[in-house]
């Protein structure tokens, strides 16, 4: 769902999500689109966010920065416009940032099964713990939009492959670690923060999905739990 289905239009805010630090991102195409002079609700927050001044209204350089982050986060359409899809993205962004290294404070991914992989879909963030002990993360991810949800609760890794394409979609998925039926982490050449999200697999970066086929094994266990906003 884009930012402004027509001018004028206040839309909702979005629930924020929440989740981890720092990580690499792969630009979304550019797009062609012209700069919109409307400021948007979430103004001030998004000049914020970006280091504009804060003052609410939207000039020709906010426009341009703000069209710069929806480019490479693949947030549409691409026009300068601070609306709650933006915003929604920048908000976790925060959140995540504000997790640091204690991903697991509320205790709910188990920590009797020895190694496991967490995938917290409230704050779309994943780590891989030992016990009480962060081995790997949080780092962010991608996970299932409406109607696609990532199925919660315990699982297994079953199946491995390095070089999986899937039949449904005849997408590659490197990395994948499948643990509920066609769901699995794999990477993906997407921003993690590319809405509305996968088709019920936990997408990573190239260099998470990779330390994650290192780190795991079949048979792990994996716990996903939580709901992501919008779902």
């Amino acid at each position: 769902m884009g930012d402004m289905t027509r001018r004028g239009v206040v839309a909702l805010g979005v629930t924020g999500l929440v989740a981890p630090l720092t990580l690499a991102f792969t630009a979304a195409p550019a797009q062609a689109a012209s700069c919109t002079s409307q400021a948007g609700p979430y103004q001030k927050q998004v000049e914020k966010f970006l280091g504009r001044p804060v003052d609410g209204r939207q000039s020709s350089a906010d426009c341009r920065a703000i069209q710069a982050f929806q480019n490479k986060h693949g947030i549409t359409p691409a026009v300068g416009y601070a609306g709650p899809v933006t915003w929604g993205v920048m908000d976790l962004m925060n959140k995540q940032k504000a997790v640091g290294n204690n991903p697991n404070k509320d205790g709910k991914c188990p920590v009797d099964k020895g190694r496991i992989a967490c995938v917290n879909l409230s704050l779309q963030l994943s780590w891989i713990q030992d016990g009480k002990r962060l081995v790997y993360g949080p780092v962010p991810v991608r996970t299932g939009r409406k109607g696609y949800v990532t199925r919660t609760g315990l699982k297994k890794i079953y199946w491995r492959d390095i070089d999986h394409v899937s039949d449904i979609y005849d997408v590659p998925m490197p990395y994948s670690q499948f643990f509920d039926g066609g769901q699995a982490f794999h990477s993906v050449n997407l921003s993690m923060w590319n809405p509305p999200g996968s088709h019920g697999c936990v997408n990573m970066t190239t260099r998470d999905a990779k330390k994650y086929w290192s780190l795991l094994r079949t048979g792990d266990d994996v716990f996903v739990y939580g709901r992501k906003p919008g779902t």
